[in-house]
């Protein structure tokens, strides 16, 4: 029997993030016997992720009914890996009422004479809430690192800011879950050319993408450095290939049924009194 896919995905100490782990699929072994054409088995997997999100939206009904437990969901990944469109796919079958969506973009005046985990804080979940970070605190371990805005030792300290702030939520019963989405160079490339070729995509192009792109390997060492010294049991890092978009989808329903399921969720027990009523 395999591996739970948590323990399959989980980032480990050793972590390096070359461009042919981004494209592997963890789910299955596909061979040459698969005579399945590449539409059939994205239309496979999306209907199986409707299937999984249907279970998802289950348990995060009976995670609102509870009040309890608190969801935090951690979208990190080079530009274009996918955050937006994953985001998109959580929604698409969850009850707004217990989901929330947060982009993190460059901080604002008043944010940024705060310390920088002061505007994270703010939008964590509240009990029986889904929070989703697109994004995150982590862009403040990796702009400015590979922008040379702060030195090593302030990122040291970043760092370790982070884990006592994750420990803290983890403590006071926040779930925590950060997907690193993990694409290619080359199917970065690939997906910032079609944002230009397509008129109704351009509008998410920015020519400063195309300068970061120079960076690759430095981003990516910094995400790797940066993942390996914030994992932990009660904030895992998870390496999601990002290659294929349904895939990358299939993987984190897939993903979050396991951890939402280990969570032993239930509706409140019922009130006799009230089963009692008759309304007129």
């Amino acid at each position: 029997m395999p591996a739970p896919l948590r323990e399959r995905l989980r980032a480990g100490p050793q972590l390096r993030l070359r461009d042919d782990d981004a494209a592997r699929t963890p789910l299955r072994a596909r061979d040459g016997r698969d005579k399945r054409s590449r539409h059939d088995i994205k239309q496979a997997e999306r209907d199986a992720t409707a299937g999984l999100t249907e279970q998802i939206a289950r348990l995060q009904e009976m995670l609102f009914a509870q009040r309890r437990r608190k969801v935090l969901i951690v979208l990190q990944g080079m530009d274009t890996s996918g955050k937006d469109g994953l985001v998109r796919s959580l929604y698409s079958r969850l009850n707004p009422m217990g989901v929330r969506a947060v982009q993190f973009k460059a901080p604002n005046d008043v944010e940024a004479a705060h310390d920088f985990l002061w505007r994270v804080h703010q939008q964590v979940p509240v009990a029986g809430e889904i929070a989703v970070f697109n994004r995150s605190h982590y862009e403040d371990v990796l702009v400015p690192r590979v922008q040379h805005q702060i030195d090593e030792p302030e990122c040291r300290r970043r760092l370790a800011h982070i884990r006592d702030f994750e420990r803290m939520l983890a403590e006071t019963g926040t779930v925590i879950v950060k997907l690193f989405l993990h694409i290619s160079s080359d199917e970065q490339r690939k997906r910032l050319q079609a944002r230009l070729a397509d008129p109704e995509k351009q509008w998410k192009f920015d020519e400063n993408d195309i300068v970061q792109r120079k960076r690759w390997d430095e981003y990516r060492q910094a995400y790797e450095e940066a993942i390996v010294a914030t994992d932990a049991e009660h904030a895992p890092w998870y390496i999601i290939p990002a290659d294929a978009k349904t895939h990358r989808n299939l993987l984190v329903s897939t993903l979050l049924l396991e951890i939402l399921g280990a969570l032993e969720l239930a509706y409140p027990a019922p009130d006799q009194e009230l089963a009692r009523l008759t309304i007129s």
